[in-house]
């Protein structure tokens, strides 16, 4: 006889169907699984065997055979124990067959029974529900799975817990959806004194979601600036949640079951390598451009940064997505991310100083700034300095408008997008517009046309350069409640392509 119970194989965050069969025949005693597993699921066979041994459960004296299929999809991670489990139960009568069958199931086996959460939970209940079939996890994995509602979640805390409900005899109720965890802004733009430019370019970045270059001296403000960009930034919608949140879900990031509806705010070390910015290793998992999809990614002292891993960044950022190549998978994760960042004018970061006059200027600047490539810095939208804060400056109350005053407005000019693109799939900003599309939302008057020809002659603005450039200029529109471009739309958005592209 063969018992059935069925789990999934992630790919990336997609996770596919593999039907766990379980055989037990005449011969000498064993326990295999054949399946392509990998370690930890060869290693099942020890957890099951003393987690069934805890409940008094002896396993026959014959051979016992997991077959995971389909045989030629990699198979990685401790979650199938639990199913391996499951359908050995079936297969020697403890549990009906047909209940086994019924479900999807995933978790990690302790040595006493109990069950340990797991990672990838969320997009497991997407796979059940599309087949129709009830999800069983392990209770601490559970509130973040019951956020499909499409099917059932129960969550179980150990094996015992497991043959109850599946034998009758103590039926598991259905799990509730873990807490909404909503943004804590516990800084505010208003701490930031001076730099009302900056300011201004961090908030046309947010409204749109263009990408934005600060060169400054140290000190200037420039990761203060970053930091305050969550605070201005509008909440996730339901549907952009539940695609952060599967990725988080299947890095293990999600925080007690709960999705959160605040936008992801990453900043990683300019040590990190490729692998932990695109993605990778042994289980090609996200990278630090997935886990910030929706939301932002800063990269604080960008040309300290390898040149490798910065050059990966240009197709990332065009595509809005990465495939990450391997010899035995090719996983593509979503990475649709707000670029931030941040940079020091030249090494000692005084070029601009004259009051600390560097012998080597302008080569410093040119050395340290040269690191990062032409066609980079080509697919930033907005570039700005960002000058030192003088005392005079500092030493005055706090003026200018708080985060929430920012924010409606970046919520306005976000609304007017999203009901602008409405019905149009992958399209939901400013920043996403291309082609004929953004040629008919962006189409300037007749002075923005004249302004915007003799820039792009004047300064050789590239085909990439001219399109962002009308973004940028889309944007400044939504935030003054313009249906039209203007010219001094178009002029500000110009001013912030060129200030930095004269100066380097």
């Amino acid at each position: 006889m063969v018992a059935r119970s069925y789990t999934v194989a992630f790919e990336g965050v997609e996770a596919h169907q593999v039907e766990v069969q379980c055989a037990v025949t005449p011969g000498l005693p064993a326990f295999s699984i054949v399946g392509l597993p990998d370690k930890a699921v060869s290693e099942a066979r020890d957890r099951v065997r003393s987690a069934l041994a805890s409940m008094a459960i002896a396993l026959p004296s014959k051979r016992i055979t997991i077959n995971l299929s389909p045989a030629d999809l990699p198979k990685e991670g401790s979650h199938f124990d639990l199913p391996i489990a499951v359908a050995l139960l079936a297969a020697i009568g403890i549990i009906p067959e047909d209940a086994s069958e019924g479900s999807v199931s995933l978790g990690e086996l302790s040595l006493d029974g109990s069950l340990v959460a797991v990672t990838g939970a969320l997009p497991a209940a997407m796979a059940a529900a599309e087949d129709d079939r009830a999800l069983l996890c392990p209770s601490a994995s559970s509130p973040e799975a019951a956020w499909v509602a499409a099917t059932q979640v129960i969550g179980a805390k150990s094996l015992a817990d497991v043959v109850r409900h599946f034998s009758g005899q103590s039926p598991l109720p259905p799990s509730e959806p873990g807490e909404v965890h909503h943004a804590k802004a516990s800084k505010d733009m208003r701490d930031v004194k001076g730099q009302e430019r900056a300011k201004r370019a961090l908030e046309i970045a947010a409204a749109g979601r263009h990408h934005l270059f600060m060169v400054g001296a140290p000190g200037s403000g420039k990761s203060m600036l970053a930091a305050r960009l969550p605070t201005i930034l509008p909440p996730l919608s339901p549907a952009e949640a539940l695609e952060t949140s599967m990725i988080h879900s299947v890095a293990g990031l999600l925080d007690q079951g709960g999705i959160s509806r605040a936008r992801p705010f990453r900043e990683p070390h300019h040590t990190a390598s490729m692998a932990a910015i695109v993605g990778g290793g042994r289980r090609a998992a996200p990278g630090e451009i997935s886990l910030a999809h929706n939301g932002v990614l800063f990269m604080d002292e960008l040309p300290e940064f390898s040149r490798p891993v910065l050059e990966t960044l240009r197709q990332p950022i065009e595509t809005g997505k990465v495939m990450i190549a391997r010899a035995n998978a090719h996983v593509t994760y979503p990475c649709r991310f707000m670029l931030i960042a941040a940079a020091n004018p030249c090494r000692c970061g005084h070029m601009f100083d004259p009051a600390q006059a560097c012998a080597r200027v302008p080569n410093c600047g040119e050395d340290y700034l040269g690191r990062l490539s032409g066609p980079l810095l080509d697919r930033l939208d907005l570039r700005i300095e960002v000058p030192p804060v003088s005392f005079s400056d500092l030493d005055l109350p706090a003026s200018g408008d708080t985060s929430e005053v920012v924010a409606s407005r970046v919520k306005m000019a976000s609304d007017r997008q999203l009901k602008r693109f409405e019905g149009l799939a992958g399209i939901r900003a400013n920043a996403d517009a291309h082609g004929s599309l953004l040629e008919e939302i962006a189409k300037p008057d007749a002075e923005g046309r004249d302004l915007l020809s003799k820039v792009a002659e004047k300064f050789g603005l590239s085909a990439r350069g001219f399109h962002r450039v009308m973004r940028v200029a889309r944007t400044i529109a939504d935030l003054a409640g313009s249906d039209t471009v203007r010219k001094p739309h178009l002029a500000e958005a110009i001013s912030f392509r060129l200030r930095l592209q004269t100066e380097l």
